[in-house]
């Protein structure tokens, strides 16, 4: 992982504009602090999805088509503290569904806790953890031909340009049989002044979840960046549809990075561009599947109409 690491930095940091990949935010560290942000005023979309499956929990069983007497695998990709997940186990547990959850993720921390958390709370329901890469572990397990249903919650795919977007999900379906489910969680395009705060809070968790991203480089490949001088900067424009979030030098600087053996000039103002959040409405969400081997079946919304769970047919 950690070659992988210093090629994704290196790549990163010698492109122009200048990136690092979102996917570093999560170490011990970095899950704690996305753990904080769910947990904000302004960061609506956990709350809003928790709230379909809080609420709307019987109609997203219903709408995955599942029966007690018919066993499925029940993947989720990127599972994190399964806080949204264990509503929907839960009512699949009282309903004596048969089934197996495979929880993924590319942090073994965030799924240890997880484990341990559904052996307290759920301890009838099969949890079979896989930390590593979603498609190595979903080809691991398409052999089996038993029936499947990916969750992809979060707005996850948000992180992801359109066309790769498209790739993805085309991915997952190579992955999958004919009949098989995708629940797909996504944000809706909504007006600046409900998206931007979401990333960019008034206790400053957020900018300490991207700066963290230098924080790993330093502990992990010897970095030295001052964090001091840098900031984190979040943009969003709706007619785009898409928040940007960067990490932008606050000063003319040089940081150096020994695993690497290279040292970086930075302008003051310059920008690291770290994570795209793509908003999304339902022309957006048919165009891409149309490249897909996918069918939207049904689309459920929470009681404010900002977030959407779409479940996605394999066809």
């Amino acid at each position: 992982m950690i070659e992988i690491f210093k090629s994704d930095v290196e790549k990163g940091l010698e492109s122009c504009p200048r990136t690092l990949p979102s996917k570093y935010f999560y170490d011990k560290k970095g899950d704690a602090f996305f753990v904080e942000i769910m947990n904000l005023p302004e960061y609506y979309l956990t709350r809003c999805e928790l709230n379909i499956f809080q609420n709307k929990t019987q109609q997203l069983v219903e709408a995955l088509g599942v029966k007690p007497d018919s066993y499925f695998e029940l993947i989720e990709l990127g599972a994190g503290d399964g806080t949204k997940t264990k509503e929907l186990l839960r009512l699949l547990d009282e309903q004596n569904h048969s089934f197996d959850y495979f929880p993924i993720d590319i942090s073994s921390n965030a799924l240890n806790l997880l484990e341990k958390d559904l052996n307290a709370a759920l301890p009838r329901v099969s949890v079979q953890t896989k930390q590593g890469d979603y498609f190595k572990v979903l080809a691991s397990l398409k052999d089996n031909k038993k029936p499947k249903i990916i969750l992809f919650l979060g707005s996850n795919i948000g992180n992801m340009t359109d066309d790769l977007a498209a790739d993805f999900i085309y991915n997952l379906g190579s992955n999958l049989q004919i009949g098989d489910k995708l629940l797909l969680g996504v944000d809706l395009i909504k007006s600046e002044e409900i998206v931007l705060p979401a990333y960019n809070d008034s206790k400053g968790i957020t900018a300490k979840f991207n700066l963290n991203l230098l924080d790993r480089i330093n502990n992990e490949l010897g970095g030295n960046f001052n964090l001091k001088q840098f900031k984190h900067q979040p943009e969003y424009n709706k007619n785009e549809g898409i928040a940007k979030s960067f990490i932008m030098s606050t000063a003319d600087q040089k940081v150096e990075i020994k695993a690497i053996d290279k040292t970086y000039n930075f302008t003051k103002g310059e920008k690291i561009h770290t994570e795209i959040s793509r908003k999304y409405n339902d022309d957006l969400i048919k165009k891409i599947i149309s490249k897909t081997d996918f069918v939207l079946e049904n689309k459920i919304l929470d009681s404010k109409a900002y977030f959407a769970d779409y479940i996605l047919t394999r066809n």
